[in-house]
């Protein structure tokens, strides 16, 4: 039986965290809000790096993900496996199109897709709209990741999976940006005899970094220093699980190493807020950095 929230939803938004842990626990939040035990096909929209192979598992522990950023390759592909071998043998499937259809034909992807679903399977769907022009079946839910998370229940009127694509492929470039700014702010603050800031949170187009004392480093001066990396332009490169590497020889610890720009100089319109923000509820003071040229609302 749906609840209420799920009848009336037409969409749900979310800001997409950039760390691994805080990702799957959003993941985890949406199953248990919007997830229905009677949901078949689940889509996830979203470029490579966005997260969704983290919210994947966090909306279904212990599912067996068939390519992920880790580098999981399941050959042959389960789905495709036990349908032609007659038999379905897991409850739920883990598919990304992009990759599969790069191995065999969208016509064969499909019919097993469809098998699956007509035998009560549950089958997640990375890359969903590489998959619907065949496919032409709305999800049960569909969830684009860019710069938000977006989380619909198709019905006959749309959204239609394009629509969702236009979006999040639009907006994932200024998550890339707030997080690689982000970094650079903390190396730049680590640099000036600070600790990292251990807690963070997410703002449209931009960051925040949280401190329990009022800091009294000079926001001007941080500004300039993370402004002259990005013009230095210098590559970022995924390290490990834990760490970026900014140009050849500085590894930085990172929460999210795979969610971030190329190179700093496609970091555009970084500023810092001129004050620390007070929270009296929190009683905690909050360092805001932006990117990109508009200013958002409410900021």
């Amino acid at each position: 039986m749906y609840s209420i929230a799920q009848e009336t939803l037409i969409h749900a938004m979310y800001f997409a965290p950039r760390g691994k842990a805080r990702l799957q626990l959003l993941g985890n939040h949406l199953s248990q809000r919007y997830l229905s035990p009677t949901d078949r096909l689940i889509g996830f929209i979203g470029d490579s790096g966005a997260g969704k192979s983290l919210l994947i598992r966090g909306m279904f522990p212990g599912l067996e993900l068939t390519n992920d950023d880790e580098g999981i390759n399941l050959r042959p592909l389960p789905l495709t496996a036990h349908y032609q071998g007659g038999r379905f043998l897991s409850h739920t499937y883990h598919v990304d199109a992009r990759f599969e259809l790069a191995f065999q034909q969208s016509w064969q992807l499909v019919e097993a897709v469809k098998a699956a679903i007509l035998q009560s399977k549950r089958v997640v769907v990375e890359h969903f709209d590489q998959l619907y022009p065949q496919l032409k079946l709305n999800p049960s839910i569909l969830i684009g990741v860019g710069e938000e998370v977006l989380v619909t229940r198709p019905g006959v009127f749309g959204p239609k999976p394009q629509e969702i694509v236009d979006v999040v492929y639009k907006s994932i470039r200024y998550r890339k940006m707030a997080h690689t700014a982000e970094d650079l702010t903390a190396k730049v603050l680590v640099e000036m005899g600070y600790d990292r800031p251990q807690f963070h949170s997410d703002i449209r187009h931009g960051f925040i970094m949280e401190f329990q004392e009022r800091p009294d480093f000079d926001l001007e001066y941080v500004e300039k220093r993370v402004r002259e990396m990005i013009e230095a332009d210098t590559d970022i490169y995924y390290h490990d699980e834990d760490h970026i590497r900014i140009g050849q020889r500085t590894i930085f610890p990172c929460t999210g190493p795979r969610i971030h720009v190329a190179r700093t100089g496609e970091i555009q319109g970084f500023r810092l807020l001129k004050e620390f923000i007070w929270d009296p509820v929190k009683e905690i003071y909050y360092m805001v950095g932006l990117v990109g040229e508009s200013r958002p609302e409410g900021v």
